[in-house]
């Protein structure tokens, strides 16, 4: 046989590298399959073979101190449908218009969704179980089963607060999927969200479930619930009467008030109006402020909505940085004190200005306060004294004492937003810049920082870490987490604090802070009034700081009222009422004790006693025992009524009415009595027989003091005898 001639071997050759040169590139592209993209092929396997949905958790639930519920979360479904199975069965049409009207939606959308080319998409979240239930009937009705059987419903949780606007900067928002945007609900997201579970099942190439059953569940998992150191009650106490001031202030810029136990740093209330409905954060409920950018041309629109919405949803008791003006001075007293470079005892003369580094910086009463101690200055609220202490504790040692106040960080609040503080460098803090920081302004601060740092003035000299949340707890209610308070350092000594306390209390009792005198309490305080920048533009934060019991503070409380327009701004005389009217309150709540003073006691009210039926000698011997006066209407000798009525409370000295047989009752028009001061108020209702009765203090020199409001309101047809309630505003302070 002849040996293959040469064409035949290359050809062999040729052919066996080619086949060899296949089986490699096969081998190699195997391996690039199964090696390089083995992990993505099985994926997308995975996903074209099964269906996999979604099972939200159960997000945690958000309690104040006490268990009450803020913020919950309820069981919805999600509607979800497979556009390939509905395809199928040619029911795109029927199925858009029925699930339109009954979510309330656009057919045209919702048309769009269910003809996608897609194997599963969401038409609505979120959806209440009245709208559902329709839609089951749909699903299981014979005429409509088949058009439906695209159409899932799929669980999922909605996000309720049963109070609507309460403690809204506080509480915050969840988003569409559940995320916390927002307060305590984006801080404590991790927490609150829990784990999402997930439904496995088979599915073929176009996306409608296989015929044979394959699922697989992986259970969700709930979140954490969040207990809140604040106490609804005393929330509720500070929002109303927050509410009150912005009515009868009308604050530009708002305002804020927190409520915090000094003891420990836990807030007790936290609220800034104006607020917004938590159920619907992204809705402006202000009309003033939707009147506003209704106004706007239609391309300004959105942005300014926006803008609005920022702003409502700002929290200014953390987010906001202001100059605490003289509240900042229960710092610098505390200060001097602590370093004894000044005792209560020292002299100081204020004459109305002092003139410092080339600077005439004026006191507040710009006529002067005169020869007064240091005791004396705190309570005048004295802006020479304080720069005069400030001197005294030089520059080194007042920022060093900043710092350990707290006041040169972020506190490390538990709700995100909170401000850094601005402070002088040191080397442009000079003799000026001493001067006004010593009395609280050419710097900024938050109102936490302020809060923190005076509770450690009045709580024995312990700086405290604010903090808001109290502990977490499981579905079951068992503890996870208990958040401890948390202290930072001593700054001063318990002598300093006691002493310090005693000044506080000296501003309520005599002092620029009458206005915060609750009777049968021992409260204390600060007034403080800053001039925003640039000064001279009219523009003030008036605020108030209070505390109680003053010798041994239980609450402490910072009202702030960003930009009064109304015609009184300072803070003693609009902020210090609204602390104590929060503050005497709270004290009820809390089971307090009033303990009342001789001059009090003659003020309290007492019960009236039943003279119906005895001679006009008796009824005046009666009512006059019990501390009441009388007065008599008509000529008999008998007593047939009387106002009062029996067992009614009525105020010591008070007249009460008495009725002879054949007088009648003739109603009375409670008039204007704002502006007057207490002596023609008692003539005025006097003079119709009606009785008074003052809120806050009974000092003498309230006397001169103007009414500033009244109950009942002007214009009110009421009884002979009613007692109309008036409070009076001390006018001196700052």
């Amino acid at each position: 046989m002849n040996a293959p001639n040469r064409k035949i071997k290359v050809r062999v050759l040729v052919f066996m590298l080619i086949f060899v040169g296949m089986i490699g590139a096969l081998v190699v592209r195997t391996g690039w399959l199964q090696v390089v993209d083995g992990a993505y092929l099985k994926k997308a396997a995975t996903q074209q073979q099964t269906r996999d949905k979604v099972i939200n958790s159960k997000r945690g639930t958000i309690y104040d101190r006490n268990g009450k519920e803020l913020a919950v979360s309820a069981s919805v479904e999600m509607v979800t449908v497979a556009p390939n199975e509905i395809k199928e069965s040619e029911s795109a049409p029927l199925v858009a218009q029925k699930l339109a009207d009954i979510l309330s939606m656009s057919y045209d959308d919702v048309y769009k969704i269910v003809t996608k080319k897609s194997a599963y998409e969401i038409v609505k979240r979120k959806v209440e179980k009245e709208q559902t239930d329709q839609i089951r009937a749909l699903k299981a009705a014979k005429e409509t089963k088949k058009a439906f059987g695209g159409v899932s419903l799929e669980e999922d949780t909605k996000r309720y607060y049963p109070f609507g606007n309460f403690a809204s900067h506080v509480i915050g928002f969840t988003g569409t999927d559940n995320q916390g945007l927002y307060g305590i609900e984006k801080a404590y997201d991790e927490d609150l969200r829990g784990t999402a579970g997930r439904v496995i099942s088979a599915k073929n190439a176009i996306g409608v479930e296989m015929p044979y059953k394959y699922e697989k569940k992986y259970d969700s998992k709930d979140g954490l619930s969040v207990v809140l150191t604040i106490d609804e009650t005393i929330q509720h106490f500070a929002e109303k009467h927050l509410e009150q001031a912005m009515a009868e202030t009308n604050p530009a810029m708002g305002a804020s008030v927190i409520v915090v136990s000094p003891k420990t740093g836990g807030i007790l209330a936290m609220a800034t109006k104006p607020d917004f409905d938590l159920n619907k954060p992204f809705e402006i409920i202000d009309t003033g402020m939707l009147a506003g950018i209704e106004s706007l041309p239609a391309e300004q629109q959105k942005d300014a909505r926006s803008q609005a919405l920022t702003k409502l949803w700002r929290n200014k008791a953390v987010s906001d940085t202001y100059e605490p003006g003289s509240v900042f001075k229960i710092l610098t007293a505390a200060m001097g004190l602590e370093e004894g470079v000044v005792k209560p005892t020292d002299n100081f003369v204020c004459t109305g200005a002092v003139k410092v580094g080339g600077e005439t910086i004026h006191c507040w009463k710009t006529q002067g306060h005169g020869a007064e101690t240091f005791k004396e200055g705190f309570k005048n609220s004295c802006n020479p004294v304080f720069m005069g202490v400030g001197e005294r504790v030089g520059a080194d040692r007042f920022i060093r004492y900043f710092k350990n106040f707290g006041l040169d960080a972020k506190t490390g609040f538990d709700i995100i937003g909170e401000s850094q503080s601005v402070f002088h460098k040191p080397e442009t803090f000079r003799e000026v810049e001493l001067a006004t920081s010593s009395f609280g302004q050419s710097f900024n601060v938050t109102p936490l920082q302020m809060v923190a740092a005076i509770s450690a003035v009045v709580n024995g000299g312990k700086l405290y870490k604010p903090h808001i949340v109290k502990e977490l707890k499981d579905k079951d209610g068992n503890t996870v987490k208990t958040i401890e308070p948390t202290m930072v350092r001593q700054v001063i000594s318990e002598q300093t604090s006691a002493t310090m306390r005693e000044f506080l209390e000296y501003v309520v009792t005599d002092g620029t802070g009458k206005n915060a005198y609750i009777k049968g309490f021992r409260v204390g305080g600060k007034t403080g009034t800053s001039e925003k920048q640039p000064r001279g533009n009219g523009k003030y934060i008036a605020s108030f700081l209070g505390i109680a019991p003053a010798d041994d503070p239980e609450l402490l409380v910072l009202v702030a009222i960003d930009e009064p327009t109304g015609y009184l701004h300072q803070g003693s005389q609009i902020a210090a009422p609204v602390a104590r009217n929060i503050i005497e309150d709270s004290l009820r709540y809390m089971g307090a004790e009033p303990q009342f003073s001789a001059e009090e006691l003659a003020t309290m009210q007492a019960t009236v006693p039943e003279v119906r039926g005895l001679t006009v000698a008796d009824a005046k011997n009666a009512l006059t025992t019990a501390g009441f006066g009388i007065k008599v209407v008509g000529g008999g000798d008998t007593v047939v009524d009387q106002l009062p009525k029996p067992a009614a409370s009525l105020s010591k000295k008070s007249n009460v009415i008495v009725y002879t047989e054949g007088a009648q009752e003739t109603k009375v028009t409670v008039p204007n009595l704002v502006g007057m001061n207490m002596a023609d108020v008692k003539n005025t209702l006097t003079s119709l027989g009606l009785n008074l009765e003052i809120l806050g203090s009974v000092a003498s020199d309230m006397k001169t003091a103007p009414a500033v409001r009244q109950d009942p309101a002007e214009g009110t047809q009421v009884l002979p005898a009613t007692t109309v309630r008036v409070e009076f505003t001390y006018m001196d302070g700052d």
